[in-house]
């Protein structure tokens, strides 16, 4: 079963509709069962960091969350919720990666960091990104980052180098839309989907 937690995000529709292009069916719940008994977990994001932390920890999905042992995949703000801090409403994030979330201040360029940017891989034999190559472009929307660490399997340019996929243990997470991301963000979602 793969479970997408309802946290509300306005991408939820289209992560449903980029599981089911798989052949695959995924299930929007909060319940707290549901998720733990999950093959797979998907943590999207919605509005602010603070926002969906509080929509979280009013669900009582925090420990919830945390203690999952089955793959998990946080996609954009939902990515940045597996850290253990936010500038953005100076917010304590999850804390299931080490690391801060910071604005984003490319010089000369605007934020949001807003369309398709192509990523550059530092760990190829990850299992998530498996027939993904280097360059290939993938579908951005956000203002605030996660800096590179031994954590981050590949990463974006950004005026800066910006983490674009990490990873630790069970827990994966995408800056990027891998559901509005084409083929390439399809291949994502298929790899994550096959983890074991």
């Amino acid at each position: 079963m793969i479970t997408i937690i309802d946290s509300g995000g306005a991408n939820i529709s289209s992560i449903l509709f980029g599981v089911e292009r798989l052949g695959k069916k995924a299930w929007l719940t909060a319940d707290i069962k549901k998720i733990s008994e999950a093959d797979y977990v998907i943590l999207p994001g919605v509005g602010t960091a603070n926002d969906s932390m509080q929509r979280l920890k009013n669900a009582g999905l925090i420990d919830c969350i945390k203690n999952l042992k089955q793959p998990v995949l946080g996609i954009c703000l939902g990515m940045q919720l597996l850290f253990d801090y936010s500038e953005e409403g100076q917010t304590q994030m999850l804390g299931i990666i080490e690391g801060n979330v910071t604005l984003m201040r490319p010089q000369g360029l605007t934020i949001p960091h807003m369309g398709w940017n192509n990523l550059k891989l530092i760990k190829k034999d990850s299992p998530v990104a498996k027939g993904i190559k280097d360059n290939d472009y993938f579908y951005f929307v956000h203002s605030y980052m996660a800096a590179l660490s031994d954590n981050v399997t590949a990463y974006t340019e950004y005026g800066e180098k910006v983490a674009a996929i990490v990873n630790k243990n069970n827990f994966y997470g995408t800056q990027f839309h891998p559901e509005r991301s084409a083929e390439a963000g399809a291949v994502l979602l298929k790899n994550f989907l096959e983890l074991k």
